[in-house]
């Protein structure tokens, strides 16, 4: 569940105007708040449980290893944005892969256009945006493959979008291995 950035005022920056521009909020102080940009307003997320941040730090230490021994591209992570379009919102992925042809969408704060392959662990709070909006979102903005995670239901899909751009469930290989059609060799085993 998110709650609206005024009940964060205090914490993060005391006087930030009701409504402001992306710009501004890649601006705002300090590097570890974990919000998101929607319509103008700053977006807190609630905090992860244990199995979720353990899960994140899994899959981190994972993608990370293996693109980088590969030199494939980068790996980044929430708090870290990503603005897939200019009327898009400005979202915190739990994970994002950056393929190496597209490091120049990188800046100091953020990514400017979409990653190559988001993953987004579901939290009971986060399941309506996760499976809404920033899946609509994504799926507009050009993400070229789409995880949602979800260990409290013990699921997982990926997406990949069809020749109409439209984001497509990837059927899962033999004995529960999903191998990632952008991350060239990359495969996870489920269970």
């Amino acid at each position: 569940m998110t709650t609206r950035y005024a009940k964060m005022e205090a914490r993060v920056a005391p006087s930030i105007p009701a409504k402001i521009t992306y710009e501004e909020f890649l601006e705002l102080p300090g590097d570890d708040h974990h919000v998101e940009w929607e319509d103008g307003e700053v977006v807190a997320t609630a905090p992860v449980s244990d199995v979720h941040a353990d899960l994140d730090g899994f899959l981190i230490a994972v993608l990370r290893a293996y693109v980088e021994t590969h030199r494939l591209g980068v790996i980044r992570h929430e708090p870290f944005q990503m603005k897939t379009g200019p009327d898009l919102p400005g979202r915190s992925p739990d994970l994002m892969f950056v393929a190496k042809k597209n490091l120049s969408r990188l800046k100091k704060n953020h990514l400017q256009g979409p990653a190559d392959v988001i993953v987004e662990i579901i939290s009971p709070g986060s399941r309506v945006i996760d499976r809404g909006d920033k899946h609509f979102e994504y799926e507009r903005g050009g993400v070229r493959e789409y995880w949602l995670l979800d260990p409290d239901r013990r699921q997982a899909e990926f997406y990949v979008p069809g020749k109409d751009r439209i984001f497509r469930a990837t059927p899962m290989g033999e004995e529960g291995i999903f191998r990632s059609t952008v991350i060239k060799g990359f495969w996870l085993k489920l269970d």
